[in-house]
This record gives C-alpha cells, sequence and structure tokens, in this order.
C-alpha cells in the first residue's frame, strides 16, 4: 500500500526516505518496543525492520543505485564538459569544461556540509519553513557506514549511496546553467555564484518537490526525476544569468558556430549514457518501475531526435548533426519527470511535442526576444522541462498506458504540475536574480572585453585547448 501511495505522486528517490518513515515507525512499534523508540526519528526510522535489528541494504539494489551515482556523474565529467565544450569557439572550449568540473566538485562539498541537510535532513520542522527546506543533518552528522535510507519498498540501500545520488543531481543542474553564460562569465564568478545559488535556490526546490513535508510534494506533484528540480530550474536561471550579463560581444551579427560537432556529439552520447541512471536510477530499486523508466528513456529520446531532424528539412535546411545533439538533449529533458510516469507510447509523444517547442524556442524566440542564451540552456533544458512536467499530468493517464490508475482527473492533475511549474520559475528566477546581483556588486560577472577578444581559455587559465 505505501508503495502504490507513494508511485502515485510521484516521487522521486529523495522523497521516499522520508515518505517511509511512517511505514517503518508503525512496524517496528508492531514487532519490538525498542524499534518503536528507535523509529523516533526519520534516519532511525528507516534502518530499523520488524524485527527490531538494524535493516541491512538489498546487495542488488544497493549495487544498482552505486552504478545509477557513478552513470549521473558520468553525465557531467566527461558527458556535458564535451557537449558544451565543442559548442563554444574552441578558444572557450577549456574554459567551459573548467567551470563545468569546478562547479560540480564544488557543489559536491557544499551537498555534504549543508545542502543534504536543507532538502532532506532529518528534521522536519513545523508551520510554512518546512514546506521549503528541513534541518538538521549538516556535515552528515550522525550518518556513518551502516546508516540506511528507505526505498519504495520495505528494503534499504546505504544512505552514503543515497546522499551520493542526490548530491549528483545537484552538481549537474549548477553545472547545466553555465550553458548559457558560456564565453563571457568570470571564473572567479561562478564560483562565488555557485554555493549561493544552491543554497536559496536550489536546495529548497529539491525539498519542495521530493522531500515529505514539502510545499509541491505535498500537493502531489508528478516529477519523477527532475523536470522542475534539475532541468527548469536550471533553464530559467540561466536565462536570468544571460540577462545580466548581456549579450557576447559581436552577437548577433557575427557568426558564431561550435567549433567541434565530433565532440559535442560524443557528449551527447556519454549524455544519453548517462542518463539512464538519472531516470531508472531514481526508482532507488533494480525493480519493474526502474524498467519503465529505462524504456522510457530510450524511446522519448529516439522520437525527439528523429523529430528535430524532420523539422529542420521541413523548414527548407538539411537534417544536421547539431539538430539531431538538440533533439536527444529536448527528448531527454522532457522525459526527466515523466521517466517512470509514463507508459512508452505516451513518452514517445512527449519526446515529439518536447522536440517541436525546443526548436521554436531556439530558432524563433531567442531571436525575437534578443537574449544571448549561448547554448540553448533555456531553450532546451527549461523549455524541454516546462513541456515535460506539464505533458507528465497527461501521459500519466491510463488511457496512454501511463501507471496512473485513474483515482485522479487529469484535470486536477495538470493543474497541480502548472502550479508546480510556475513556483520552480518564479522561485528559480527571483533566487538566480538575488544571487546574481550579489556577485556582480562584489565580484562583477563579465570578462573584460580584451579577455573575451583574446578567449577565456588563454586568459583565464593560461591554457588552450589547441595548439596549433
Amino acid at each position: 500500500m505505501i508503495r502504490k501511495a507513494i508511485y502515485r505522486i510521484g516521487a522521486s528517490g529523495a522523497a521516499l526516505f522520508t515518505t517511509t518513515t511512517a511505514w517503518a515507525a508503525q512496524a517496528a512499534a508492531a514487532a519490538t518496543d525498542a524499534a518503536s523508540e528507535a523509529a523516533g526519528s526519520p534516519i532511525a526510522a528507516a534502518t530499523e525492520v520488524v524485527t527490531g535489528v538494524a535493516a541491512i541494504p538489498n546487495p542488488g539494489n544497493n549495487a544498482w543505485m552505486m552504478t545509477a551515482t557513478v552513470l549521473v556523474l558520468l553525465m557531467i565529467l566527461p558527458g556535458l564538459a564535451l557537449f558544451y565544450g565543442g559548442l563554444t569557439r574552441s578558444k572557450n572550449m577549456l574554459s567551459t569544461m573548467t567551470q563545468i568540473g569546478a562547479t560540480a566538485a564544488l557543489a559536491m562539498l557544499v551537498w555534504v556540509m549543508w545542502g543534504y541537510s536543507l532538502a532532506f535532513g532529518d528534521t522536519t520542522y513545523e508551520g510554512t519553513i518546512g514546506l521549503f527546506v528541513s534541518g538538521g543533518s549538516y556535515f552528515l552528522s550522525g550518518t556513518d557506514a551502516s546508516s540506511t535510507a528507505a526505498t519504495f519498498s520495505d528494503e534499504v540501500i546505504s544512505k552514503y549511496v543515497f546522499i551520493s545520488f542526490q548530491m549528483t543531481f545537484a552538481a549537474i543542474t549548477a553545472a547545466l546553467i553555465l550553458g548559457a553564460t558560456a564565453e563571457r562569465m568570470k571564473f572567479s564568478a561562478v564560483m562565488a555564484f555557485v554555493p549561493i545559488w544552491l543554497t536559496i535556490v536550489y536546495f529548497p526546490i529539491a525539498h519542495m518537490v521530493w522531500a515529505t513535508g514539502g510545499l509541491l510534494f505535498e500537493d502531489g506533484a508528478l516529477d519523477y526525476a527532475g523536470g522542475t528540480v534539475v532541468h527548469i530550474n536550471a533553464g530559467v536561471s540561466g536565462l536570468v544569468l544571460a540577462y545580466l550579463l548581456g549579450t557576447r560581444r559581436g552577437y548577433p551579427a557575427e557568426a558564431m558556430p561550435p567549433h567541434s560537432m565530433t565532440l559535442t556529439m560524443v557528449g551527447t552520447g556519454l549524455l544519453w549514457v548517462g542518463w539512464f541512471g538519472f531516470n531508472a536510477g531514481s526508482a532507488l530499486e533494480a525493480d519493474g518501475s526502474a524498467g519503465l523508466a529505462m524504456i522510457n528513456t530510450f524511446v522519448a529520446t529516439a522520437a525527439a531526435a528523429l523529430t528535430w531532424m524532420v523539422i529542420e528539412r521541413v523548414v527548407g535546411h538539411r537534417g544536421s548533426s547539431l539538430g539531431f545533439c538538440s533533439g536527444v538533449i529536448a527528448g531527454l529533458v522532457a522525459v526527466t519527470p515523466a521517466a517512470g510516469n509514463s507508459g512508452p507510447f505516451g513518452a514517445m509523444l512527449l519526446g515529439i511535442v518536447s522536440s517541436a517547442a525546443c526548436y521554436i524556442a531556439v530558432a524563433k524566440v531567442k531571436a525575437r526576444f534578443g537574449y544571448d542564451d549561448t547554448l540553448d540552456a533555456f531553450g532546451i533544458h527549461g523549455i524541454g522541462g516546462i513541456v515535460g512536467a506539464i505533458g507528465t499530468a497527461v501521459v500519466y493517464q491510463p488511457f496512454l498506458g501511463g501507471p496512473g490508475d485513474g483515482s485522479t482527473a487529469l484535470g486536477t492533475q495538470l493543474g497541480v504540475q502548472v502550479y508546480s511549474v510556475v513556483v520552480t520559475i518564479a522561485w528559480a528566477a527571483i533566487g538566480t536574480l538575488i544571487a546574481g546581483l550579489i556577485v556582480k556588486a562584489v565580484l562583477g560577472l563579465r570578462v573584460a572585453e580584451q579577455t573575451e577578444v583574446d578567449g577565456l581559455d588563454i586568459a583565464e587559465h593560461g591554457e588552450r585547448a589547441y595548439n596549433h
């Protein structure tokens, strides 16, 4: 029953740790008084079983989650670094890749110091504050190698594995923003911006969507693996930063094509492979839900990639490798919130719609409004995330082969999804504006004009991607 209840409201792995606390506490109380006392905190509840002895992580599930965590790291380094790096001009390739790597590393440290606590800590605040953050567990206090976290069922996994899995989500979300600011943002500004942004934007949104007591979680928002938390969040934040930075020197009059579609194609492939850890890993178990997320990640992405190339042909261009790569990412983004909340054919539909919407955003909307979203972080992640998050309400329905049981009307779920999208957009935009203005006032955001002319590789890091 608890699995069914959690699954219906679309919780990802992050929410499950705290959601199963009530079940574990009841089971422990029914077994022994000692177990009942131990279940007083979420951590303790998740480490007890009905016999009153410490739970042992299921080896298969634990091994799968360790693998999924490493796959998400693969998405960042080298996946995203190569994808973004190949799309920039050669004089900025190493700068782009270095910013991504350093951002991910910094996010990992911030996560274990206070990020995990704010998102999924073992202290549940009463009242309004509990809607936005949790507490306790700072510097992972109270956690050791024997600590466990609950999954959808009565199984558990290592708490360190769960923390590490969620840590990679925070790291890649911060890194995705850099696609909108590439080729003109100071490295020092990036490093100052990241911890501020994570603290006031990412951690609260992760709590709101995935943690018991969170604002959007309690409203029943469906987000299996991060349509709102990762993609809308990163895309909108990137757009705000792009406006704060202004356009690149010479944009849009000067042609600025990708310097290596070969590297971008390699990065795309690594992202697609790593995304299986992202989506199927959010089941927290090697079970049927993970299998559903896996096949959806295949077919939504394939449909989106081919749709983008077809659109290119329809509008009079040749189907391009850039179009293929863009379609792949659009499909991956859109299926993320629906990975375990859709049937395969619903996922295909979502990929097609998302690809078309992202194409319009990249090819038409950006030019119309004149913002310089360098590598289309907003155009693909922001728009694709919006399409995916709202579309999840539709593909979740059983008439499209979704796993929903029909107890929640389409209109009701659609309203919840739209509300979650609006809240995420507003929170990300306001929080990013605050973080950006703080860094701008203290350090400045943008490199000097001559640095931009010379390229950030040599000016900021003293290196060149290619010695020729």
